[in-house]
């Protein structure tokens, strides 16, 4: 049986693939995916690691709803990968642990 059971379907006038990273290794996948379907294609498991466990996690929902998603793109933490478009030269690595929530700022007054 097939291990990546997430597969392009062939179409006639294929949008270009584009070029990614994803834990630094070089991937690519076509214009228009999702960064979670690109990963996903790729054959790639697991998107993120829980806090208290750090048992993998990967696209549950892919329409937003679950978080279970989470990646770091270009160095910017708690992104939904099935959220988000791919674009060429895009770094994406594993979530490590629990969502981090940016500091407020205080009000320019």
């Amino acid at each position: 049986m097939n291990a990546n059971r997430f597969r392009t379907l062939p179409v006639a006038d294929a949008d270009p693939e584009l070029a990614f990273t994803f834990e630094g290794h070089p991937l690519a996948a076509r214009q228009g995916n999702s960064v979670a379907a690109a990963l996903l294609q790729a054959g790639v498991v697991a998107f993120r690691r829980t806090a208290v466990s750090g048992a993998p996690r990967a696209p549950y929902c892919m329409m937003g709803a679950c978080f279970d998603c989470l990646v770091e793109i270009d160095g910017v933490p708690n992104r939904q990968a099935c959220l988000i478009e791919l674009r060429a030269g895009m770094a994406v690595r594993i979530q490590q642990g629990r969502r981090q929530l940016a500091d407020a700022e205080p009000d320019d007054e």
